[in-house]
């Protein structure tokens, strides 16, 4: 049955920035695949238990209104690589990452895709 905990648990991305001190500070957090669904906090943590409350809200209402509410794309298929790089890089990825609670590969793809324009 598709209820509050079934979406509540599907692998939707989200998305976390860091506020600029001029823009307010703290973490910005957002679910990718639905526009007006975010939060934000002192944390990154914070930001994203506050979107995800935003999004059980948003669930609870489409479906108490029978609104179509869109799954996550599982059609793109991951590939696993190898990489080497100095360890010392490693280590200065990890530390950035690590109050992001980003993996390695979610930090690499950002950065790949950004790098790249898309």
């Amino acid at each position: 049955m598709k209820n509050l905990a079934y979406y509540t648990n599907l692998d939707y991305e989200i998305v976390i920035k860091k506020v600029s001190p001029e823009d307010g500070d703290g973490w910005f957090a957002y679910y990718k695949d639905f526009k007006g669904v975010m939060g934000d906090g002192e944390s990154a943590i914070e930001a994203i238990e506050s979107a995800q409350n935003t999004f059980s809200a948003f669930v609870e209402v489409s479906l108490a209104q029978g609104d179509n509410i869109p799954e996550p794309d599982t059609n793109e298929k991951s590939l696993r690589i190898n990489i080497s790089m100095p360890e010392n890089l490693v280590n200065k990825i990890d530390s950035y990452i690590e109050p992001l609670h980003l993996s390695r590969s979610a930090f690499l793809q950002k950065a790949a895709l950004r790098e790249i324009g898309i």
